[in-house]
């Protein structure tokens, strides 16, 4: 298994972003909610500047790069929503069952501990795989309804 980083991207590599969010597989996950997301580049300057350059700490968000290969694999954040904490990790279809989503929710608890976040929450949809790799991770099962189910980590 490859080793990983967390990359803080410039604005110019949120093509990686724009591609996997309009590619089907990757997002069929997000069925429920219409799948695809577009992500035009007029868009980016204001998306970068909430999240990437956020200097009140209530938005975390890096690519997940393997060194190795020197790729981009996925993207791992976390934002607050009121007081809870909510994470987000996406690995490309193309890069998914390799150990990436394990690695890159490691290193976005490490880096959210390191932050100041005592707690990580996330709600994932009922029929989404991903909630396996979360339990798998340490987070605890809150509540589960018809559409979701709330996961959450003490850090």
């Amino acid at each position: 298994m490859s080793t990983i980083t967390l990359h803080r991207p410039a604005f110019e590599e949120l093509t990686f972003r724009q591609e996997f969010l309009r590619d089907p597989a990757t997002m069929s996950y997000n069925h429920a909610y219409g799948g695809i997301v577009p992500f035009p580049r007029e868009r980016w300057a204001d998306w970068y500047g909430r999240w990437v350059e956020d200097g009140t700490g209530r938005h975390f968000y890096r690519y997940l790069r393997d060194d190795a290969l020197g790729v981009f694999v996925g993207e791992a954040a976390y934002h607050f929503d009121e007081d809870a904490c909510f994470c987000d990790i996406i690995v490309p279809a193309a890069y998914r069952g390799r150990g990436y989503g394990s690695q890159g929710l490691a290193l976005l608890c490490e880096a959210a501990r390191a932050n100041g976040v005592a707690r990580l929450w996330d709600d994932i949809a009922i029929d989404d795989p991903a909630v396996r790799l979360f339990l798998r991770s340490g987070f605890r099962e809150v509540e589960r309804t018809k559409a979701y189910i709330l996961v959450a980590k003490d850090l």
